[in-house]
């Protein structure tokens, strides 16, 4: 059997985007692998449907299939420039939307939008909702002449060496620039190919969502000039006349996902009253009287435990009741909850959910990961798991895969925390043996026992790799989750060293002296802060960095209120707090030999923070090395390119190899 290779990642297929037909008795979903040669991904849409044969078939072959939008039962539609005539200009990126027959035949171009299109929903006939992109200070190129037209692009090419940033955010992770930018509802028709704008110019959609009669649609999102404080608000539009009436919301409200269901809205949001932007949303109902009530509080974390394999998808939906994904614990589960009680009924504890639909006679479609294995698609019928999907089990039957070893043990509090060890698939019990500590982001967010590719790879490497779940992380409640103020860098700092503890003493094959740690984003500041706090790994690797809070809350896309929500201050009210609990307050005590993984378009995690901290070892003689990915933005591990993603991994194993040799 093989070794998990560095490059694995681009051959194991990621599923995701899965959807339902409108009659609820067929399926599309995305899959999609890495292209070393071109240095990106190939996407194909593919269809389970049991009256076709074979009932599991791939519907595009081109390597550019989108997100799948049923238009009907015998037809898809996804975003693709197929033709290459819509790229990005000097008035902006576009969107092409192609129509194939599930019938079979080419794809072919359905409609252009002369703006960047985040979703599209389907009302029927040529009619479309559109989630558009439009700038509030670029002129508009509609109904210029073309020599005008010309002239205008050419002068708003000379403007392309200049950014102007007066309001907040003015960048954001993944969208770049975004100052004066702002997503609106369009309703599109794809034979006239006009576009009209719903919302209002200024207003930041956030999302929408359309009624099963498709008569009417809600869209949520900001209303704001200077600085986009997330305060939420939700408006319902008859599409029939294009009247738009609002619900109003409790001060400070935040919504992040809304569905209807029968002729009321379902919402998950929160008004952060005990945790802030970090707090676990609750469940609302909007009726079309203009109400708005609490269904719920579940205190729960939706949506899939992490992985850095993943095609995506969404986490809940509404039909008869509210159906989610919820991460409880190290587990996602797939649950339903009865709006009329609000009792919650387990359907599916089998796998690592990533995202699920509910199809004809409640046929459960699920994609989600076996234990320790990549994704596949799969059914729950009358009570019973069936795996309908192999496009992962050539792989997992050509290579050692290290098995996920789970416990719980209580830390110095006597907090019970989920942790996790790997061990190589040939271990010598008699031999010593490096190791790894990984620290997860978010914090909100959670190990599991579902694939990791670096994990594999270090384990097929001889290293014992371990993680777990500290406080701060999802799946156990807000009370778990708050490391707020005072809290952030001791109590989950206090159960991550107890853990590392019980872990040597779990495995008497590691070697103390030769572990090491890594961590990105929220793992990335505890890299930071553990070198300064102790000097007990051999080497450490810090992705995505967070080391001086006042660089961190007054320069990233979040951190001017999601940043200023975990400490519970800004520099003009208490800079002492900021900097007792950033890393770089504590680079004089640093010996740790630290490897620095950074991205120059996170503007999640800002590369200036890990250049303070690089800069800081330095200057006080440790040894310590950066590399910077150009292009990349906050999801390189899970998304970047995949020759970035790779010499990422080679760069963190080999300041492994360096520093835990014997």
């Amino acid at each position: 059997m093989k070794k998990v290779a560095i490059d694995d990642m681009a051959r194991i297929k990621a599923l995701g985007n899965l959807t339902l037909s409108p009659s609820g008795n067929m399926i599309a979903f995305t899959v999609k692998s890495g292209d070393m040669d071109k240095n990106g991904y190939k996407t194909d849409i593919w269809i389970y449907d049991e009256t076709h044969e074979p009932a599991l078939y791939r519907l595009t072959a081109g390597g550019d299939g989108g997100a799948p939008i049923f238009m009907g039962d015998d037809a898809i539609v996804f975003e693709a420039d197929r033709r290459g005539k819509h790229k990005a200009d000097a008035f902006g990126p576009k969107s092409t939307f192609c129509k194939i027959s599930l019938g079979g035949g080419e794809a072919e171009e359905l409609f252009f939008l002369p703006f960047k299109a985040s979703s599209i929903k389907y009302l029927g006939g040529d009619k479309w909702l559109a989630a558009g992109i439009h700038s509030l200070t670029r002129p508009s190129a509609e109904g210029l002449a073309e020599d005008e037209k010309a002239k205008l692009a050419k002068e708003l090419e000379e403007e392309r060496d200049y950014e102007v940033f007066d309001e907040l955010p003015f960048w954001a992770n993944g969208s770049g620039i975004v100052n004066k930018l702002r997503t609106g509802l369009y309703l599109c028709d794809a034979k006239e190919g006009t576009q009209k704008l719903l919302s209002e110019k200024e207003f930041q959609m956030m999302g929408f969502t359309v009624s099963p009669d498709r008569k009417h649609a809600s869209f949520y999102g900001s209303s704001y000039e200077g600085v986009n404080w997330n305060r939420s608000r939700l408006f319902t539009i008859d599409l029939e006349t294009l009247d738009i009436s609002e619900t109003m919301l409790p001060d400070k409200f935040t919504i992040s996902d809304a569905r209807y269901i029968g002729d009321k809205v379902l919402v998950l949001g929160s008004c952060g009253e005990r945790m802030g932007s970090s707090q676990n949303d609750g469940v609302y109902l909007a009726g079309t009287d203009g109400s708005f009530c609490l269904l719920c509080e579940p205190d729960m974390s939706f949506g899939p435990v992490g992985s850095d394999i993943a095609g995506g998808g969404s986490s809940f939906e509404a039909q008869d009741a509210f159906y989610f994904i919820q991460n409880e614990g190290y587990r996602s589960f797939y649950k339903r909850m009865d709006l009329s009680d609000a009792s919650v009924e387990l359907i599916s504890d089998d796998l690592e959910i990533i995202s699920a639909a509910v199809g004809y006679a409640e046929d459960l479609y699920l994609i989600g990961m076996e234990k320790d294995r990549p994704q596949e698609l799969y059914r729950r019928k009358d009570g019973k798991l069936e795996k309908l999907s192999y496009f992962n089990e050539e792989y997992v039957r050509e290579h050692e895969l290290a098995s996920t070893e789970h416990f719980v043990f209580k830390d110095r509090e006597g907090t019970e925390i989920d942790g996790f060890i790997l061990r190589p698939f040939d271990l010598d019990e008699s031999k010593k043996y490096p190791a790894i500590l990984s620290v997860h982001g978010g914090p909100r967010s959670a190990y599991g026992q579902g694939f990791f590719h670096e994990f594999q790879y270090w384990t097929g490497k001889g290293y014992i790799v371990f993680f777990c779940n500290p406080p701060g992380s999802s799946g156990k409640g807000d009370a778990f989750a708050d490391i707020l103020g005072e809290k952030f860098g001791v109590r989950d700092f206090n159960a991550i060293m107890d853990f590392t503890d019980e872990v040597l003493r779990r495995v008497p094959q590691i070697d103390p002296a030769r572990v090491a740690m890594t961590g990105g984003s929220y793992g990335g500041f505890m890299a930071n802060w553990i070198i300064g706090h102790t000097d007990r790994f051999a080497a450490v690797v810090s992705c995505r960095s967070i080391s001086n809070y006042t660089s961190k809350l007054l320069t990233t896309d979040i951190g001017y209120y999601h940043n200023a929500s975990q400490m519970g201050c800004y520099p003009w009210t208490d800079s002492d707090m900021l900097w007792r609990h950033s890393p770089l307050a504590y680079a004089d005590k640093v010996k740790t030999p630290t490897l620095f993984i950074q991205s120059d378009e996170d503007y999640r995690c800002w590369m200036g923070d890990a250049i303070q901290m690089l800069q800081a070892l330095l200057l006080h003689g440790v040894p310590a090395r950066m590399c910077l990915f150009h292009g990349e933005n906050h999801e390189l591990s899970r998304s970047g390119k995949p020759k970035h993603r790779v010499r990422r991994i080679r760069e963190m194993t080999e300041w492994f190899d360096r520093w835990t040799a014997k």
